[in-house]
């Protein structure tokens, strides 16, 4: 819907495709859907979930056998993220490398998007 012409709307790692394709083989599923909700103390937080099925109006990358789905109402906001998985001595996880984001919190998981109007 948002996207450029034969440009992927998000990019992953190669840590982030082995990890997308591990949990997707592991459950089973199609991919995993990303999002945004509103939410955290920034204003905005992602969402991963698990997918059964596409949707069509889904924007679905896929890369090396990793398939990520970007619901409908989160692709403006998503468009040239670049997602990767990190993994220290405490904690692992995805990270995403967000050129949409004005501002984020201490945890990076809730964020402020350029242009979002003041709530």
């Amino acid at each position: 819907m948002f996207g450029i012409p034969g440009k992927a709307a998000v990019t992953m790692t190669p840590a982030a495709r082995l990890q997308i394709a591990r949990l997707m083989e592991k459950q089973g599923s199609s991919g995993l859907r990303i999002g945004v909700r509103k939410g955290g103390c920034a204003g905005m937080e992602y969402t991963m979930d698990y997918v059964a099925e596409v949707n069509p109006m889904d924007e679905v990358v896929e890369q090396d056998g990793a398939r990520v789905m970007i619901a409908p109402m989160a692709q403006m906001f998503l468009i040239g993220t670049e997602i990767d998985y990190e993994t220290g001595l405490l904690e692992a996880g995805f990270k995403f490398r967000n050129p949409n984001v004005a501002e984020a919190c201490g945890c990076g998981e809730s964020i402020k998007f350029k242009d979002e109007p003041a709530a």
